[in-house]
């Protein structure tokens, strides 16, 4: 698997605090390992469209798609709580 960013999602990392960018780079590493270790999260979000969920620390999330060998990143956003 390998790991595609969107535009949109590049747009919001950059605008994401050096922490939190430090921690989604751990946690997408982590995603290419296991789509199921624990500090990830991961689960549908969307179901209709395909869209997953997963944590990038307690207060953020990014959503991605799985096409073929490929994570689509498409957003890091503030956890919608």
């Amino acid at each position: 698997m390998k790991l595609i960013r969107t535009t949109h999602f590049e747009r919001n990392y950059a605008k994401a605090p050096p922490q939190v960018q430090r921690a989604f780079d751990k946690q997408s590493w982590l995603l290419l390992q296991n789509i199921h270790h624990p500090s990830l999260r991961a689960k549908k979000h969307d179901e209709s469209q395909g869209l997953w969920q997963a944590r990038v620390n307690k207060d953020w999330r990014f959503y991605f798609l799985i096409r073929n060998d490929e994570y689509l990143i498409v957003n890091i956003i503030p956890h919608p709580k």
